[in-house]
């Protein structure tokens, strides 16, 4: 990759350009700026829409999970296979349309605040791979299941909090935006979301 200097001093922009891989993946994990933005405007990943299907199963995989444990039906009668295999691929509907209307909300509320910095479509579109990478957290829920103990809700608390941090500093570096505004929009976000999870609750859905 051709390096970036600066004329000043000739050095590089982005000094994770000669950083090895692992190196600026520790350093996204600890959610640092400046790895966030090699990541997205000096790589070439082309994984969003992998990336973000597979979190989903993940989401989806962790809801079924606990469906299961709170049913008390053993029957290995076919009928009753078909269902929780329905199941999951609802509990999968579901979370697909929460974190939709998730990244609505944040759409909504960035287009709000700051207008000019979503003008164009590739600008929606370069935030919103910015945020499924982002989400990358969420894998995280399958050890957190599969190694299950007393500390499981706090972990996947904790995992939750890691993805809304991603999500900000995705935002922010994509944008050029402050530290608040990125969560006002997480904030309105996660709004929209809450309200879908209380409609499927009023319809009946087991979320």
């Amino acid at each position: 990759m051709t390096k970036i200097l600066k004329k000043s001093c000739q050095k590089p922009v982005d000094k994770y350009i000669e950083y090895d891989p692992v190196i600026i993946l520790i350093n996204a994990v600890l959610c640092k700026a400046q790895a966030y933005r090699h990541i997205l405007f000096n790589t070439k990943i082309n994984i969003h829409g992998k990336l973000c299907i597979f979190c989903l199963l993940c989401e989806a995989y962790l809801r079924w999970l606990q469906l299961q444990d709170s049913s008390s039906n053993t029957d290995p009668d076919d009928l009753i296979r078909y269902a929780k295999e329905w199941d999951f691929y609802r509990m999968f509907g579901i979370a697909s349309l929460e974190q939709t209307s998730f990244f609505i909300g944040i759409f909504i509320t960035l287009w709000w605040m700051t207008p000019e910095m979503l003008k164009r479509k590739s600008d929606f579109i370069l935030l919103l791979k910015a945020l499924l990478l982002s989400t990358y957290g969420k894998l995280l829920l399958i050890p957190a299941v599969i190694w299950e103990h007393d500390y499981t809700p706090l972990c996947l608390a904790f995992i939750k909090v890691f993805v809304l941090i991603s999500n900000s500093q995705a935002i922010r570096v994509t944008l050029n935006l402050n530290r608040i505004l990125p969560w006002f929009a997480i904030f309105f976000g996660l709004i929209l979301e809450n309200g879908v999870v209380c409609l499927f609750q009023k319809m009946g859905w087991d979320v």
